[in-house]
């Protein structure tokens, strides 16, 4: 089954309205998995709990994240997988967007083993 963790600057109304719409996907906020204590924690910390707990981190960060995964790759390490966001494609702005980009994606994806994989969220077609 599908495990989506949103990171912390992706509106918890999105994991709100996915849960309602997606019931064969796992879908978690960032305040809200594990109490919150992961909010302003490191990439590191966060990518190594989330694959410990088979956990897709959903994320705008275009920026630190790749680096690390690179880092993560030359060593060995598995991590839960990365879905990255496109503010270009889809604003952080645009609540709706998200949900049905991510909607259409857990569709098509929810039995997928996310282990090391990346994908980059289309926007939703019509």
């Amino acid at each position: 089954m599908l495990k989506l963790l949103l990171d912390e600057h992706i509106s918890p109304d999105v994991s709100e309205s996915l849960i309602l719409r997606q019931k064969a996907v796992s879908i978690l906020c960032l305040a809200a998995w594990e109490g919150g204590r992961f909010l302003g924690a490191s990439d590191a910390l966060i990518l190594e709990a989330a694959a410990r707990q088979k956990l897709t981190l959903v994320t705008y960060d275009r920026k630190t994240i790749p680096p690390l995964l690179k880092v993560w790759i030359e060593t060995g390490r598995d991590h839960g997988g990365i879905l990255f966001v496109d503010e270009k494609t889809i604003a952080p702005s645009d609540i709706g967007g998200l949900i049905r980009a991510l909607q259409e994606f857990t569709s098509q994806h929810s039995a997928a083993d996310m282990t090391n994989a990346v994908f980059f969220l289309q926007r939703r077609a019509g």
